[in-house]
């Protein structure tokens, strides 16, 4: 039996999902600058992971906000590598999914100069840190109070990933949960660390 709060949790994700494919369905696509979902390469090889390449990479929206220890992160102090943006929420089951492979995602490559940003769906610091301990993540989660952020990166359903290459770029994104540890990820996350800047 689910308790009460995760059974509104999935209401309201669904509700969410539903409003977002109506959304996608009346506007076509994301923006001008994005292809609809591509089924077929991703830098020479099979597109796995559904990423959303776009055609001409744009500058990622601008964003300063705090983690839970109360740090500010600024985007813009991050240019130079490689950053992978997920928005989320600790009531998202497919949300819950998706972290294990962003931790190991996060293991494997933070060294190389990737940085994971998880940001939250306006939930409290308190909240937040629990689910992280609770789950054993190590990658850095910001606090969204407003969802301003969210809505400047058109999450409009959780979880959506953004990927922002070392000069700013928004190069790709992502929605619903992903294996972001596969072969595949890896070998995109690799080849974008290798680009000059």
């Amino acid at each position: 039996m689910l308790s009460p709060l995760i059974r509104a949790g999935l209401l309201l994700t669904a509700a969410i999902v539903v409003a977002a494919l109506a959304f996608y369905g009346l506007r076509g696509d994301f923006s001008q600058n994005e292809q609809p979902p591509v089924a077929a390469v991703v830098r020479g090889g099979e597109n796995k992971l559904r990423l959303e390449i776009l055609k001409t990479p744009t500058p990622a929206p601008e964003f300063v906000l705090k983690d839970t220890a109360g740090n500010q992160i600024n985007l813009l102090q991050l240019r130079g590598r490689v950053v992978f943006v997920n928005f989320w929420a600790t009531w998202c089951l497919p949300c819950i999914e998706e972290m294990p492979a962003m931790e190991k995602l996060h293991q494997e490559l933070q060294k190389d100069g990737l940085v994971i940003l998880a940001v939250n769906f306006q939930e409290g610091p308190e909240r937040i840190k629990e689910f992280l301990a609770k789950h054993n993540l190590t990658f850095t989660a910001l606090l969204d109070h407003d969802g301003k952020v969210a809505e400047r990166y058109q999450a409009w359903a959780l979880p959506v990933s953004v990927i922002i290459n070392k000069r700013g770029e928004i190069v790709a994104r992502a929605m619903g949960s992903k294996d972001w540890h596969s072969d595949e990820a890896l070998r995109y996350f690799r080849q974008l660390l290798a680009e000059e800047t």
